[in-house]
C-alpha cells in the first residue's frame, strides 16, 4: 500500500485534508488516480519530519479513502476520510514514495448495549471541548455534528477530543468498541483536568 507518514494521527471516520507539494507524493497520487486505487495508508511519524524523508514511523495506521483531488498552481489539495486500521508488516523501499506491506485489522463492531456509554462519553467530550475552547483553539466546536452511524460516532469522538497524538495513536490499538469508549473517556478526563481547575485567587 502507498503510505503517507504524517505528524498527526488519522482515526477511522475522521476527515483528512492535505496540501501536497512534495514530488514523491504528487507521483504517488498520480499513480493512485491512474490505477483507480483511491486509498493510501497514514501513519504517525515517531521521529523526524513530514518533508524530506528519513523519518521513523509508528507501526500502526489508518487507511485514507480519497474523496477529492484538486490541482492548482503546482499544489494538490486532497480530501480523504479514515476507514480501516492496519498494522505494518514490512516497510518497502521509499523510492519513489513510501510503501509498505500491511495487515488490515478487523473493524470494531457496534453493540446496542453500549448506547449509554456512548452517550456518556459524548457528553464528556463535548463538555471538555467547551472548557478547552476558553484556553486555546481546539480545532473542533463543542457543537460539531457527528455521524449518525454509532460506530463512526465512537471513532469521531476519539478524533475530536483534545488529546495529544501519542494518546490518539494508542486508541488505534483497542480491541473492542467498549474499550474504545472507555479509553476515550479516560484520556479525555485526564486531558480535562487543567481546563476544569478554578482560576487561582489573586492574593495581591
Amino acid at each position: 500500500m502507498a503510505m503517507f507518514p504524517l505528524g498527526s494521527v488519522l482515526l477511522p471516520a475522521m476527515p483528512l485534508q492535505l496540501r501536497v507539494f512534495e514530488e514523491r507524493y504528487l507521483l504517488m497520487l498520480s499513480e493512485l488516480v491512474a490505477a483507480k486505487d483511491a486509498r493510501f495508508g497514514v501513519v504517525l511519524i515517531e521521529r523526524g519530519f513530514e518533508v524530506g524523508g528519513g523519518d521513523h514511523r509508528f507501526g500502526m495506521g489508518t487507511v485514507a479513502d480519497i474523496l477529492q483531488v484538486v490541482a492548482e498552481d503546482g499544489v494538490v489539495g486532497l480530501a480523504a476520510q479514515g476507514s480501516t486500521r492496519f498494522e505494518i508488516v514490512e516497510w518497502l523501499d521509499d523510492a519513489p514514495h513510501p510503501r509498505a506491506e500491511v495487515r488490515v485489522l478487523p473493524d470494531l463492531v457496534w453493540d446496542e448495549a453500549l448506547e449509554p456509554l456512548l452517550v456518556e462519553t459524548e457528553q464528556l467530550v463535548r463538555r471538555t471541548l467547551a472548557e478547552a475552547s476558553e484556553f486555546a483553539e481546539t480545532g473542533w466546536s463543542p457543537d460539531v455534528e457527528l455521524a449518525e452511524d454509532p460506530m463512526d460516532r465512537c471513532w469521531q469522538l476519539a478524533g475530536i477530543t483534545p488529546l495529544g497524538d501519542l494518546d490518539r495513536q494508542s486508541l488505534l490499538r483497542v480491541a473492542s468498541t467498549e474499550e474504545l469508549l472507555h479509553r476515550t473517556a479516560e484520556l479525555t478526563r485526564d486531558a480535562r483536568v487543567p481546563f476544569s481547575m478554578p482560576w487561582p485567587e489573586d492574593e495581591s
